[in-house]
């Protein structure tokens, strides 16, 4: 077989991409990644013909499914109860406080708030192999303060990263290994067997599935990789994140696909949001307002998460809430109380709508969503019983994108350009989620900035002030962003850091005269001409 593997310190990653580890990633590569390709060229082709005035809609041709008497397979023992989960990178000191934190579930994330430098890959499947062994520590080596497991811990899941990224350093037959495959791969065939002699199982969470046909691909992988290790078939449990707008047509049909293999859908809210501005970007005068005014409660995105409710607990699948990103301020206690009530307003309207657990980005919130959702469950372990026959979601419902009460504004955009250079730099070095203006900002709340920012300039958008949102109007911004940053953090700092080539890549995202996919994809190229070495 054809395999290089293009860092040359072997001694980094010899213990993880094991001669019968590689041998494992090479079997899903050469059965399943021509198949990805496909997918991949599926997307676009939808996309054209979405550019060229096409409508969403439910399918036609898998309304048997939609009607059919089917559920997918019970809920694993240890993911019953999921009434709090906390999602976050993979680095040693934030597996240990997330598996502490109190949260039922812990997702640890190799996907949007993880930068995928070579050693973030490799050292995060090495610190979720400790966690398993119960062998993880870590000491602080600014403050000699030592972190080890609590005797008591989350739930583990693990998020690989999406369909479209690709590991540049590891290529077989002189193609790049899929993410999803490495991220899955290396976590399954290392901790599948450790895991259920503890009484677990390998758990996922999908991301940024754009169809059912997607879903029956990762099914396929699922079963491919357990009759490799002898596994049973359904050992596997797998969270599809509902996170793009042509996924939202076909929950019942991604369930289906799953359905031996299912542990629900999650309403991925950030990413959503850029999937609906990414998919609507050529759309003849729909032009998307500010992203602080685009809530939960506006009626498209009230439409999408209550049509998940509805639909998971049809089949009897768990059905998640989106992300608190709040990041608590240890200065400012009156910004804590505001936040504070936002979240628990928003957690009470996922809990009273039906979910049966939810997302946080920061340990402190795991009481108060908890909190929340015990009000409401009591003893119960989730709320699969409650089915929502009240929610009637026709098609149009999901694409009827007025927001009541918005705008464009100036402040919007600035802050759209300054929160993306912000962000990208801290990915660039090594760092993929990073507390912005109190917020966990990851990649996908970057794309929300950036696809804004594209569309905004390509439809010649006004403020409400009456500025013109154009080329210059971008660049004087980032340009004022770039000279903010340097005043903060000090010229030596400034030039140590990314910011530079962050504010090229943003601009080149951002301004291109074709929409640039994801973002990610020409970070990946900086990434590997510029490589971080650790973080």
């Amino acid at each position: 077989m054809t395999v290089n593997i293009s860092p040359t310190d072997e001694a980094h990653h010899d213990d993880v991409l094991t001669e019968a580890a590689v041998a494992f990633l090479v079997d899903l590569h050469r059965t399943f990644d021509d198949r990805r390709h496909e997918l991949l060229r599926r997307r676009a082709e939808r996309q054209t013909e979405l550019d060229r005035g096409a409508t969403l809609d439910f399918l036609d041709e898998t309304e048997a499914i939609r009607t059919g008497a089917w559920q997918v397979a019970l809920p694993a023992p240890d993911l019953t109860d999921r009434r709090c989960e906390i999602t976050g990178p993979t680095d040693r000191k934030m597996v240990i406080n997330a598996l502490n934190s109190g949260a039922r579930v812990f997702m640890a994330d190799f996907e949007d708030s993880n930068s995928p430098t070579w050693p973030n890959m490799v050292d995060g499947q090495r610190n979720l192999s400790d966690a398993i062994r119960r062998t993880i520590d870590f000491t602080a080596p600014e403050t000699g303060k030592r972190y080890e497991l609590a005797a008591d811990t989350a739930t583990l899941m693990v998020r690989p990263r999406g369909l479209h990224l690709e590991q540049p350093q590891f290529t077989i037959d002189g193609r790049p290994l899929s993410g999803s495959l490495m991220d899955f791969g290396l976590y399954f065939f290392h901790n599948a067997h450790a895991l259920i002699e503890r009484g677990s199982g390998p758990y996922f969470y999908l991301p940024k599935l754009e169809s059912h046909f997607e879903a029956r691909w990762w099914n396929d992988v699922f079963e491919h990789a357990q009759d490799a290790l002898g596994i049973p078939r359904g050992t596997i449990r797998a969270t599809v994140l509902i996170e793009t707008i042509t996924a939202a047509f076909e929950m019942e049909e991604i369930l289906y696909e799953l359905r031996e293999h299912s542990a629900g859908l999650n309403a991925g809210r950030w990413d959503y949001i850029f999937s609906v501005i990414k998919k609507h970007r050529n759309t003849r005068g729909l032009i998307f307002p500010d992203r602080g005014d685009i809530g939960m409660t506006v009626p498209f995105m009230r439409s999408y998460t209550e049509l998940l409710v509805a639909t998971c607990h049809r089949r009897g699948a768990h059905a998640m809430g989106g992300m608190a990103a709040f990041i608590p301020s240890r200065r400012d206690a009156d910004v804590n109380r505001q936040a504070m009530e936002k979240v628990r307003a928003d957690k009470r309207r996922e809990a009273e709508d039906g979910c049966d657990g939810t997302w946080v980005a920061h340990p402190d919130l795991v009481p108060v969503a908890t909190e929340v959702f015990d009000e409401v469950l009591g003893d119960r372990p989730n709320q699969l019983d409650r089915q929502r026959d009240d929610v009637q979601v026709a098609a149009s419902d999901l694409v009827d994108f007025w927001v009541p009460g918005s705008a464009i504004t100036d402040a919007g955009v600035r802050l759209n350009v300054d929160v993306a250079i912000r962000y990208i730099a801290s990915w660039l070095a090594g760092s993929g989620a990073a507390a912005i203006y109190n917020l966990m900002e990851d990649a996908a709340t970057a794309e929300i900035s950036r696809s804004q920012i594209w569309q905004w300039v390509n439809s010649g958008a006004t403020t409400s002030e009456g500025t013109a949102v154009d080329r210059e109007l971008v660049e004087r911004l980032a340009d004022e962003t770039c000279s903010q940053i340097r005043e903060e953090v000090g010229a030596e700092n400034y030039s140590d850091g990314r910011y530079e080539e962050a504010r090229s890549l943003f601009t080149t995202v951002a301004l291109a005269e074709d929409f640039p996919e994801f973002l990610t994809l020409p970070g990946m190229e900086i990434l590997e001409r510029r490589p971080v070495s650790a973080v």
